[in-house]
């Protein structure tokens, strides 16, 4: 049985973008094989655009606009897919962190997903208001798989003081939690630093975010209350990455930062 997503191009942009590719790779008569060499990616990769399971990039509309002589048409309709609002949002980047090679993650309020431990991920989210709060919390246990992987991402994290001395679920779950956050930070894949209060206003007052790199290509995640938005765009990608530079700038060096993390242990 077929596990390929089903496409429905008259209710969804983006799934029309994909019948519209196929479309014309059939009436040119390229094979995936050819395609991918038209478009300078892994043949694998372009197999998932084709599926439906990833999206193409700026630069991949430009090509087949100029090949099929298209004036446009893909440039236009990937402009469109990307201001259109989309529930999915969230789960495209969960797509996309399962295939990371790089994630860099800043977090104004909370320990960062990818670290958190079951009891502090429900705190979060009975807090939040959240109905099924058991399965909320496999499912961000089930995204941590990642970190298991051979080789595992890896996560380049700043972290606020906020994030390590708000006592979420009281004294002792906090402790657990922070013991836990430095055992992790201890892995060579992993590098954590915090943006003590003491630094002032910075460029991640507007709210937390992740930037991703892996063989899809480069996306980001800003957070808010009730959802999110998913930035595909190559330009503001490169503004997000260029933030989590100002805001590291900022940060304490590792060594620091695990001291600053320990004393907020001692401290509960």
């Amino acid at each position: 049985m077929s596990s390929e997503p089903r496409l429905n191009p008259d209710t969804n942009m983006w799934d029309w973008i994909t019948d519209d590719l196929r479309h014309h790779a059939r009436k040119s008569g390229l094979s995936g094989a050819e395609l991918a060499r038209i478009l300078n990616r892994d043949p694998s990769s372009v197999y998932n655009i084709l599926s439906g399971r990833r999206k193409i990039q700026d630069k991949d509309a430009k090509i087949l606009d100029k090949r099929w002589d298209l004036n446009h048409h893909f440039a236009r309709m990937l402009r469109y897919a990307k201001l259109k609002s989309n529930s999915k949002w969230f789960g495209q980047y969960l797509e996309h962190e399962a295939g990371a090679k790089v994630i860099k993650s800043y977090s104004a309020l909370a320990i960062p997903g990818l670290l958190q431990l079951p009891e502090y991920s429900a705190e979060l989210f009975v807090a939040a208001g959240a109905t099924d709060v058991d399965g909320l919390v496999e499912e961000r246990m089930r995204r941590q798989e990642i970190l298991k992987r051979n080789p595992p991402p890896t996560l380049w994290l700043l972290v606020t003081e906020n994030v390590i001395d708000w006592p979420v679920g009281g004294a002792e779950l906090m402790r657990k939690q922070l013991s836990h956050l430095l055992e992790e930070a201890a892995k060579p894949n992993i590098g954590l630093r915090v943006v003590p209060r003491a630094t002032g206003a910075h460029g991640g007052f507007d709210g937390s975010f992740s930037v991703i790199s892996g063989e899809s290509g480069d996306i980001a995640y800003t957070e808010s209350p009730g959802g999110g938005r998913l930035v595909p765009s190559a330009p503001e990608v490169r503004d997000f990455g260029i933030r989590f530079d100002r805001i590291g700038q900022l940060a304490l060096p590792e060594p620091s930062s695990r001291e600053m993390i320990q004393r907020a242990l001692e401290a509960l």
